[in-house]
């Protein structure tokens, strides 16, 4: 008995180790072939796609996917998600099926635009707030701070600079940025890994919620439909603003590759304004693909604000709809300016 149960056992360990060794032999029969140079290629130009059938099987058919979308095996790049994107491509041979994938690298096909910007009012702004986000909801300015021991959730007038209204968070909590949708203020942690959401008229601490694959909070906003969530890389995450589960996410790139360190966000008019960090500079992005389509260098501000050891970079970026103008300060700034955005 003992015999025949030690042979059942190395029978099915041969069983495993030949569908195991076969499924790797499968896996080499074929490769996907793009036209993209070293798999990069640019929006708006021509991808097309091929099978390297290494082993000369009979192909029946072959089926490409880009994000999960069916295409064909040449496709034009119109209206695509930037950055790297995956193709897969499931081959029919011999009554059965193999799916295989290639990973390539689309770029935006336009410089960015630079914009620039002129001043039209400057405000009191706390002076030791190290802004992390900032934003307007129904006429008001709420701004969330960071630094541990010194993190807060507060409403603001703009114009005077009082705080009418303020939390602090714990200790060992790091805020970040924050928007506010449906009368709920949603405000991101830097690396505990959550967020937390408030009642917006009483500041009372409804819920918190975890991050999925990001693994920072940096800047949040809002489209009025679901937030948008950057986490110091290239990638903005969409949230579901029910349940904060990241939904998916798009990739800020130029003609030129990935925009990393994106952080504080605004939606203004239909784009994704972001903060890059140390750049003192904004990004003007399409939501949509994550092109890159204009860039506000606003590291002449820093120079009208008190300087001071504790003096650090721009961050935190408003719009007001009802003036239609857009607020931006900084990390321990004393002001708050208003701008208006120009076509240099």
């Amino acid at each position: 008995m003992r015999i025949k149960t030690v042979f059942s056992i190395l029978s099915i360990c041969l069983v495993l180790v030949a569908c195991k060794s076969n499924s790797e032999q499968k896996k080499k029969d074929f490769a996907i072939i793009t036209s993209a140079k070293k798999n990069v290629i640019t929006n708006g130009e021509m991808l097309s796609l091929s099978i390297k059938n290494k082993r000369n099987h009979v192909i029946d058919s072959v089926q490409y996917m880009l994000n999960g979308q069916v295409i064909e095996d040449s496709i034009v790049l119109n209206n695509v998600k930037l950055g790297k994107q995956q193709i897969e491509a499931t081959v029919y041979f011999n009554a059965t099926s193999q799916t295989i994938s290639e990973t390539i690298t689309i770029l935006n096909k336009d410089l960015p635009k630079v914009l620039g910007f002129n001043i039209i009012n400057e405000y009191p702004h706390d002076i030791n707030s190290y802004t992390q986000g900032l934003e307007f909801y129904n006429g008001e300015l709420y701004e969330s701070t960071g630094q541990l021991g010194q993190s807060k959730l507060r409403k603001v007038d703009y114009k005077t600079g009082e705080v009418q209204r303020n939390v602090d968070l714990s200790k060992d909590i790091f805020g970040e940025g924050l928007t506010v949708l449906n009368d709920k203020v949603y405000q991101l942690t830097w690396q505990a890994g959550m967020g937390f959401v408030y009642d917006v008229n009483t500041f009372e601490r409804k819920s918190s919620f975890k991050y999925g694959q990001s693994k920072e909070g940096w800047g949040l906003c809002n489209d009025k439909e679901v937030l948008y969530k950057s986490d110091g890389t290239e990638k903005i995450w969409i949230l579901d603003p029910e349940t904060l589960a990241e939904k998916d996410h798009i990739q800020a790139f130029t003609n030129k590759g990935k925009i990393v360190g994106l952080n504080e966000l605004e939606w203004i008019e239909g784009k994704i304004y972001a903060n890059r960090y140390q750049k003192n500079g904004v990004a003007i992005i399409n939501p949509e693909s994550g092109a890159i389509e204009g860039v506000i260098d606003f590291s002449s501000l820093r120079e009208k604000v008190k300087q001071h050891p504790k003096l650090d970079v721009l961050n935190g970026i408003a719009y007001n709809p009802e003036t239609k103008t857009i607020f931006v300060t900084g990390k321990n700034w004393d002001k708050l300016f208003e701008v208006e955005i120009v076509d240099d």
